[in-house]
């Protein structure tokens, strides 16, 4: 299983998410720092989920690191992260 099919299950099953983008972008950062053969390293992350509701926004990155722990602990060098409720979602479209 690739890091980007690992992260899209943890993140599923972590938040039920409405909507859920796991884009690879280490092709975008190679020469710079942590990147490394093969890519995998640096990802931008969108989701979508109720699980969001009353929480601020600190408090979702957190909830997203403490998910991905081993991940952002191993390979992933960077993680760029859009956390947004339902309606919040809908606000911006």
């Amino acid at each position: 299983m690739t890091i980007a099919e690992t992260i899209r299950t943890k993140l599923e099953a972590a938040f039920a998410p409405a909507k859920l983008e796991v884009l690879d972008e280490s092709d975008r950062h190679v020469g710079h720092a942590g990147h490394r053969e093969g890519g995998e390293t640096h990802f931008r992350v969108a989701i979508v989920s109720a699980v969001f509701v009353g929480m601020p926004r600190i408090a979702r990155h957190r909830k997203v690191h403490d998910v991905l722990d081993a991940e952002l602990k191993g390979r992933v060098h960077a993680l760029a992260l859009t956390l947004l409720t339902p309606d919040e979602a809908s606000h911006r479209m």
